[in-house]
Order: structure tokens, then C-alpha cells, then sequence
């Protein structure tokens, strides 16, 4: 379901649009739909075919990935002002993830087509946006990398501890 447009200062608060100015803001507002989800909605799957990235407005999003045993686990949670289906706008691979509305949910939807009409319109406000787009997956990737390392780390110890 369609819902309201959100205001300018609504987006300019938001990482992505981050450096962007009003009239860029104006255009993304007036153009971009914006999605009301309710809990259990599933915005898109895991291994599905996509071209756009979602902005979350308002509610609550969870990030699923399946295990080879097709187990759902939960690996993070969004919030207002986060984003995601990212990598689908700048690669062609699969979903990575299930991402699922977990409360009533407002996002705002761009497609691969509105970021290459906006590397059209305006060269430096799209580098402005795939700028604040590759921070925030090195942002996510130093997450990641954290995690990782603090699992091999207490593996390594276990086993070591068995020896």
C-alpha cells in the first residue's frame, strides 16, 4: 500500500541523503513512493532478483539469512533512518538476505532506474549518494569483520581449552 510522502526534513535527517541539497531532496520526495508494511510483511527474499533499495521511514525491520539447513536466524535489525538492498543497486547478485517488517513499517522505495536518472540530472549529487551508500557497507563490513573475528577467537579458544 501507497502512504504519504515524507517531508524534506524527514530525508535530510537520513545518512543516505546525507550532503544532498533541497532540490535534489524536492525531486526524491516528489518522485520516490513511499510503502506502508505491516508485521510479517516480507519486503524481499533471499536469493529473489532486485533493483531497488529501501528506506526505512518509521518502524522496524529484521535481517534474515538462511543457514545450508534452511534455518531462519536473525542477524540484525533495522530502525528508522537505516536502508537496505543497497548491494542491489550497484551490483546484479541475488538478495542476500530476507528482510521482514517486524512492526508497522513506512519506506521509502528507489530503484536502480531513479539513482541512473539522477547520475543524469546530477553527477554530483549521485556521487554524494553512492558516497554515503559505500560508507555505510564499510560501516557495516568493520561490523561484520568485528564479529567474525570475536567467533574464530572464542572457537580458538575452546578448542584449544580441549586439547
Amino acid at each position: 500500500m501507497q502512504a504519504d510522502i515524507p517531508s524534506l526534513e524527514e530525508l535530510a535527517e537520513i545518512g543516505l541523503f546525507g550532503g544532498l541539497d533541497e532540490t535534489v531532496l524536492t525531486d526524491f520526495v516528489q518522485k520516490l513512493p513511499v510503502l506502508l508494511l505491516q508485521p510479517g510483511e516480507i519486503v524481499f527474499r533471499e536469493g529473489d532478483h532486485g533493483r531497488e533499495l529501501f528506506v526505512l521511514l518509521s518502524g522496524e525491520m529484521e535481517v534474515i539469512k538462511a543457514s545450508k539447513g534452511l534455518r531462519e536466524a536473525r542477524v540484525a535489525v533495522f530502525g528508522p533512518g537505516d536502508w537496505f538492498g543497497d548491494m542491489s543497486i550497484l551490483d546484479i547478485m541475488p538478495r542476500s538476505a530476507t528482510i521482514r517488517s517486524v512492526a508497522p513499517a513506512r519506506v521509502l522505495k528507489m530503484s536502480a532506474s531513479d539513482l541512473e536518472a539522477l547520475y543524469r540530472k546530477d553527477l554530483k549529487a549521485y556521487a554524494i549518494v553512492v558516497l554515503n551508500i559505500a560508507r555505510e557497507m564499510s560501516r557495516r563490513l568493520r561490523v561484520a569483520d568485528g564479529i567474525l573475528a570475536e567467533m574464530m577467537s572464542n572457537l580458538s579458544e575452546t578448542y584449544s581449552r580441549r586439547r
